[in-house]
């Protein structure tokens, strides 16, 4: 969970520019302009809102249904490098069974407290909050027999491929297809002390960070303080930082956006959708101290990253077979991305990453590598994530975001301008994996940001009523 209420405050600073509400206007999120350009950049948010709401979006949802981007590769089952597992029971593949109280030694039961642990009422009880957490975090492994052949194909073929980027655990037995499409990102049961940890480690261990802490980037907890600057951080370092605060915010997104609905009758199974009262409690300057804003900002800023990351790939994916060994559709998947590329190019604000690691050439590639092994940290954290769900759209998005810098940091040969000769080919490959990754992570920022949107239109109807 984000931040709790930390009082009313009559004046935020958002994108920059300190905003004054009155009496009225102070308790409406809606009304708090989320608008002018995005950090490090001078793309606007109005003109990104517009692009990814009417042309990115409407693309990518389609594209992302198509099978080469549906079935992700993955290894669920490796254990956390860093600390002992602490998760819940909220996942139907992770679930352990408590026992009973005639399994139990009478030596266990030291005190009438911890007797009352294991009453029949206390049991039930244990039963029906696993039972609802199990639901709503397990991964549905469901893998048709003529899905399960075509794989075979995929790897034959993926073989055939020059492959220069060996992903850590590409070739362990635990890696396995999992259908994205029916393991949608929401709102699983996951909280508590183990989803803590996770932000906690990224950002206090992993991350780089200035001086002082910043507002907006994770939860206080995590920070230790309310105010700092990002002022006396070097570009490279405000990039990675407001990357991973953007990942972060676009995740909350999702599971505001897909949260838990209990049936209005107290019966039955609930549903998932915009839980308002959630977005705005993550979001709402308000009740995070006026930092809302400023998260959302740096949703846009990693949207722009991995957005020009695809541009300037854009020459090398238009090469890409997308072989999933079904002519009809792989031809379809292929006219799908190209007129999808076509469009990110055309935007005329994109991120520069030419500004990244410039000066003593020494002392740029000495910060490259250190970058470069400080979100691999990230990543591997990802293995930590007690809830398989959760655990399964965390790899996914930052190996996506992974991948985006890999784009990002290979040097002039892949720009936009650019054509791709079989030798730059052969000297920069990205694997399946890694494309599924980046389309669907560039997909779940261009939801949240489409979801945003929709929070904006139902806190107005609320504040209408």
């Amino acid at each position: 969970m984000w931040l709790p209420k930390l009082g009313i405050l009559t004046a935020y600073v958002v994108l920059g520019v300190t905003v004054t509400l009155s009496a009225d206007e102070k308790d409406c999120f809606c009304k708090i302009p989320l608008k002018g350009e995005v950090d490090d950049c001078s793309c606007k948010i109005e003109s990104l809102d517009s692009f990814n709401n009417l042309k990115i979006f409407p693309r990518l949802h389609s594209l992302l249904n198509k099978d080469y981007f549906r079935f992700f590769k993955v290894n669920l089952k490796r254990p956390c490098p860093f600390w002992g597992d602490d998760g819940r029971c909220a996942l139907r593949d992770c679930h352990v069974d408590k026992c009973s109280e005639d399994q139990l030694p009478p030596g266990y039961k030291e005190s009438k407290q911890e007797e009352n642990k294991y009453t029949k009422e206390a049991q039930e009880q244990l039963h029906t909050d696993c039972k609802e957490q199990k639901e709503l975090g397990g991964i549905d492994k469901t893998i048709s027999s003529e899905d399960r052949e075509s794989f075979k194909s995929w790897s034959k073929y993926d073989d055939a491929q020059d492959n220069f980027c060996e992903l850590d655990d590409d070739n362990s037995a635990d890696m396995e297809y999992v259908d994205l499409t029916l393991n949608p990102e929401r709102y699983t049961g996951y909280k508590g002390e183990s989803a803590w940890r996770i932000w906690r480690t990224i950002y206090q261990e992993n991350c780089f960070k200035p001086d002082t802490p910043v507002p907006g980037y994770g939860p206080a907890e995590a920070r230790g303080a309310e105010v700092g600057s990002l002022k006396g951080m070097c570009l490279e370092k405000r990039v990675f930082f407001r990357m991973i605060s953007g990942l972060h915010t676009s995740i909350n997104v999702h599971l505001s956006a897909k949260n838990y609905l209990p049936a209005a009758n107290g019966y039955g199974k609930g549903t998932w959708g915009p839980n308002v009262e959630e977005f705005q409690k993550r979001f709402d300057p308000e009740t995070t101290n006026g930092e809302g804003p400023q998260r959302l900002k740096n949703l846009y800023f990693t949207y722009l990253v991995e957005l020009r990351a695809l541009a300037k790939a854009a020459p090398y994916l238009e090469q890409e077979d997308f072989f999933t060994g079904d002519e009809k559709e792989d031809n379809e998947t292929r006219n799908a991305v190209k007129d999808l590329l076509k469009i990110i190019k055309s935007f005329p604000d994109q991120f520069d990453e030419s500004r990244l690691f410039q000066g003593n050439n020494k002392e740029a590639q000495q910060l490259k590598e250190e970058f470069r092994q400080v979100f691999h940290k990230v990543y591997r954290i990802m293995n930590c994530v007690g809830c398989q769900k959760c655990r399964l759209w965390g790899k996914v998005q930052t190996q996506g975001m992974g991948t985006a810098l890999k784009i990002l940091f290979s040097g002039d040969t892949m720009g936009p301008d650019s054509t791709v000769d079989a030798q730059q080919k052969k000297n920069f490959q990205l694997r399946r994996s890694e494309i599924v990754s980046l389309f669907n992570a560039f997909g779940r920022l261009s939801t949240s940001i489409k979801e945003v949107d929709v929070f904006r239109q139902l806190i107005k109807e609320k504040d209408s009523t």
